[in-house]
């Protein structure tokens, strides 16, 4: 028994040599910080990803830590320096310092300014920080200015003052976004909707009491509910001093599309948006929207489809911040397992949402 168990841990070990030296062949980023190599006819210890001359085989040799390797006497590689953090944690630094330079800064900073702090060209900023970030450097300032914004006009400040105290420069340039960003008017907004006109109809399908509730821009709301006056009393909640004003017949007809849509879906449902968001939000929104009718995604899916394929919890919470049921498919995303998840509007009207596209 005792011999069964030594030749289970050779077998082991030998397993682990090989996975670590075929990400050494491979020069994995991913490897590096879970073990460091030394070449014996250097004497030098490296990472995995380093980009020096590979060795041979027989003169590598394995350590879990760089101190593992020091202490066997080995030095540290002057070109990846396997001693100080990875290149993955490195870049990861680098774009977290450029993001609050960015928070941070009255004015959003210059491309050249980001990439001079950084230490690398434009260009190679520029592709680094959407990898990490999935956004631009513009749409990142962007979204935080709109931050700003948001959070001083329902602080109470003037529009001019929340205007300028996000750090546009000038009132001209946060009208030419300020509906994408808004979805109304900036003192509309501060005002919880004064003088906004929403209009609004409710109706009954087989999942409960539906209400959909437009601005002039487009749909801002699809809800499910039990009942009429709770969705009625969330819709008031959200825009207190807005307008509400019962659909006209043709807006009536767009409601019944809707309802037609939840019985019977064929294709997705194609509707003019009002979309409130951050960057991230919205990018996520949009993954959303290119699943196809009848199929799943995973939130591991939809962080790799934006670039961000760490950010699978901020995926999920995307999600669950969508307010426009099935014009925006969050029912689409399940888990990994086939587990269905969570569901703003009860997971199991989106089971029946999935069933019933699954059907056509």
């Amino acid at each position: 028994m005792n011999q069964l168990s030594a030749d289970l841990r050779t077998a082991a070990a030998d397993m682990r040599e090989a996975e670590r030296w075929n990400a050494v062949v491979r020069r994995d980023a991913k490897a590096d910080g879970r073990f460091v190599y030394g070449v014996k006819t250097t004497g030098i210890f490296c990472r995995p990803s380093c980009g020096s001359k590979p060795a041979r085989r027989e003169n590598v040799v394995f350590f879990d830590t760089p101190e593992a390797a020091e202490a066997a006497g080995f030095r540290a590689c002057k070109r990846c320096r396997p001693s100080g953090p990875g290149k993955a944690q490195q870049r990861a630094e680098m774009i977290a310092a450029a993001c609050r330079a960015i928070e941070e800064a009255e004015e959003p900073p210059s491309l050249d300014e980001l990439a001079r702090a950084a230490g690398i060209s434009r260009y190679h900023f520029h592709r680094q920080f959407k990898q990490v970030t999935g956004v631009t450097p513009k749409a990142y300032a962007a979204a935080c200015r709109a931050g700003r914004l948001r959070d001083g006009l329902k602080g109470g400040s003037s529009v001019t003052s929340a205007i300028f105290d996000a750090g546009y420069n000038a009132s001209s340039r946060f009208y030419e976004e300020s509906t994408s960003r808004l979805g109304m008017r900036p003192r509309q907004y501060r005002d919880g909707g004064r003088d906004a006109r929403i209009r609004f109809a409710l109706g009954e399908c087989s999942l409960g009491a539906v209400l959909v509730a437009a601005t002039d821009k487009g749909v801002c709301a699809i809800d499910f509910g039990d009942d009429a006056e709770t969705l009625l009393n969330d819709l008031q909640d959200r825009f207190p001093r807005a307008e509400l004003v019962g659909g006209d017949a043709d807006f009536e007809r767009l409601v019944a599309s809707v309802i037609g849509h939840l019985e019977q879906p064929e294709g997705n449902l194609e509707l003019p948006l009002d979309i409130r968001g951050t960057a991230f939000q919205q990018q996520v929104w949009a993954a959303l929207r290119a699943i196809p009718p009848g199929s799943t995604a995973s939130y591991a899916d939809i962080a790799e489809a934006i670039g961000r394929p760490t950010a699978v919890r901020a995926v999920a919470r995307a999600c669950s911040t969508n307010r426009i049921a099935v014009a925006i498919p969050c029912h689409r995303v399940i888990r990994k397992d086939g587990d269905l998840s969570g569901y703003r509007w009860g997971v199991e009207r989106k089971g029946a949402l999935l069933a019933r596209e699954a059907l056509q």
